[in-house]
């Protein structure tokens, strides 16, 4: 898959692939899930409608994009789901717990949230669960886990970020490094590196519970890593130019310049006065 532009729904797309690098499920479809929550007491009458709601959006979006592709002159509309048709145990939750997740006491001094009290992962942890054939919840799938849902074992190192995620991190980097704020420093290769290697780090942090916006996410990442390589060349610059100013040598144009621009303000308030 070629990245010729960047969306949230194909993001969404491949952080959802390169998270379910890191699962178990106890059947491969149960890696797409309905709806997510933050516990399972919030299974109810009204977020079970609402599971059924999205499945049968998801189901239609499917339908037309496959018909489409089939030739088609269809339109969205005919392909819609009766979500009341939707069969409750066809429904997988995704529920966001660190009950899985090995206990460290250790990692934090101060432990201020329930995952300072675990061992640290790379994105929130969740557990798929699903209603069987009793009208009893059973787990289908957790994250960071290896081997089966229920013989398995935590492991948080055995998956990665699928290709085409990569290349949307590069992408990403390389549009923003030709931002006309950014784009005339001499050190704009190193900032880009340094953005790729921040999004290969938080990239995967992003929480689909709390938006569904992950350009925005992965904007102000690169941003900040774009500010924060700015700010210590910036202050190397100033180290060098006092090195020489001490030694008598001329500093940088870009001191000399600021200094020649200070010093006519100063002139012109002296004459306003």
């Amino acid at each position: 898959m070629s990245v010729n532009y960047l969306n949230n729904k194909d993001l969404l797309e491949e952080i959802h692939k390169s998270k379910n690098t890191y699962c178990s499920y106890s059947k491969p479809e149960y890696h797409q899930y309905d709806i997510i929550l933050a516990s399972k007491d919030k299974i109810n009458i009204r977020t079970i409608a609402e599971a059924k709601r999205n499945r049968a959006k998801r189901m239609g979006d499917e339908l037309f994009a496959q018909r489409k592709e089939a030739g088609e002159k269809v339109k969205l509309a005919e392909c819609e789901f009766d979500y009341k048709k939707v069969v409750k145990t066809d429904l997988v939750f995704r529920i966001m717990t660190y009950e899985h997740i090995p206990i460290n006491k250790t990692r934090k001094k101060s432990q201020k949230t329930e995952a300072d009290s675990h061992d640290r992962v790379n994105f929130p942890p969740f557990q798929h669960w699903k209603f069987d054939e009793n009208d009893e919840l059973i787990c289908v799938g957790k994250s960071h886990w290896r081997g089966g849902v229920k013989s398995g074992k935590f492991s948080k190192d055995h998956g990665q970020i699928t290709n085409t995620l990569a290349r949307m991190y590069m992408k990403l980097c390389e549009r923003y490094a030709t931002r006309g704020n950014v784009r005339g420093y001499t050190y704009n290769d190193e900032m880009r590196a340094q953005a790729i290697l921040q999004l290969t780090q938080v990239g995967l942090q992003f929480n689909e519970a709390k938006s569904n916006n992950p350009f925005a996410y992965f904007t102000a990442a690169v941003t900040n890593s774009f500010v924060r390589i700015i700010n210590i060349e910036k202050r190397n610059q100033n180290i060098r130019d006092d090195i020489l100013e001490m030694n008598d040598m001329a500093p940088s144009y870009t001191r000399t310049s600021n200094a020649e621009h200070a010093a006519s303000l100063r002139r012109f308030e002296r004459e306003e006065e």
